[in-house]
């Protein structure tokens, strides 16, 4: 575990001083080598307009994220390297190009292997063996976790035993490659923060935690969840934050979620890992959009410091 790995885990166990106010106090948990009180990366899925439409190489991704955008953390969709995770080659090119830029390798964000919750036990542990190639993919690319869905159907309580149990059997196999698992809000239950909170909780692995996303809670057609409620309830088991952008209004802030609200429930759960950039609106071109996002990262990061 790296040091900045180690400060946001230690940084949890302070989770129940709750939201911290502005000023001297948020300013006073900072930490003495001056490091900010969080550091920005880029989602992948920022730029998967461009990448499917063949406007952008998904191997040039690191080198954007820093040339581009001024971004030195990237966080990777395994739908653009899909047939990939098992070629030993790619991976080494595409950990060789991060290297080459100076850009660390956080997370894969994994998708379309399965339900982890599925109630047919053969489908969940086949949805379990299909994640095995990312968390190896993962490893060789120096990330520290991979992102996952915890999708199911049928009761609310069926559906957090057959999740937690498919993520449990993830989360052993993972550890055993010091990586960790985490979950998104990502449709459906999960986007019930008491409900994806409670399964963590089942899971019961030091390695298995979230990744709060700040606008999917959309549990169902016309069924939202708080977003703030949500954060602050899937902020304790936090390993990665996904700030999620759509528009802007003309002071720069974003229409859909209020940047300082959130990011002080982030940093009252003691979070000061990366916050990640994931745009997906459309009256903005991805890069404009990507650098709007970093713009109001910033704005609040130095008006909590």
């Amino acid at each position: 575990m790296d040091r900045m790995h180690r400060r946001t885990f230690m940084g949890q166990s302070a989770a129940g001083l709750g939201v911290f106010g502005l000023g001297t106090t948020m300013a006073r948990i900072a930490r003495a080598d001056e490091e900010p009180l969080y550091k920005i990366s880029l989602a992948e899925w920022s730029l998967h307009k461009a990448i499917n439409g063949g406007e952008r190489e998904h191997l040039d991704f690191a080198r954007d994220a820093k040339q581009e955008f001024g971004i030195d953390a990237v966080e990777y969709v395994n739908q653009f390297f899909m047939d990939k995770a098992e070629d030993q080659a790619y991976i080494a090119e595409m950990k060789k190009r991060a290297d080459d830029h100076g850009v660390h390798s956080l997370l894969i964000m994994i998708d379309r292997e399965g339900r982890l919750g599925d109630p047919d036990a053969n489908e969940r542990q086949k949805a379990v063996e299909n994640h095995y190639k990312w968390v190896n993919a993962a490893k060789s690319l120096g990330c520290h976790s991979i992102r996952v869905n915890a999708a199911s159907s049928g009761s609310y309580e069926d559906q957090q035993k057959w999740a937690a149990e498919g993520l449990r059997k993830l989360s052993e196999f993972a550890g055993e490659h010091g990586l960790n698992v985490i979950v998104e809000n990502h449709g459906g239950l999960s986007s019930n923060g008491e409900w994806l909170a409670s399964v963590i909780r089942r899971v019961d692995l030091p390695n298995c935690g979230t990744l709060p996303d700040f606008g999917n809670f959309r549990v169902a057609e016309g069924n939202w969840y708080d977003r703030y409620q949500g954060v602050k309830e899937l902020m304790p088991f936090a390993k990665a934050v996904s700030a999620k952008s759509h528009s802007f209004d003309e002071h720069g802030n974003e229409t859909q979620t209020d940047y300082e609200r959130m990011m002080k429930i982030v940093l009252g759960a003691g979070y000061h890992g990366y916050v990640g950039i994931e745009y997906e609106g459309s009256e903005l071109s991805e890069p404009e959009g990507i650098l709007a996002t970093k713009r109001l990262l910033e704005h609040v990061r130095e008006k909590f410091s």
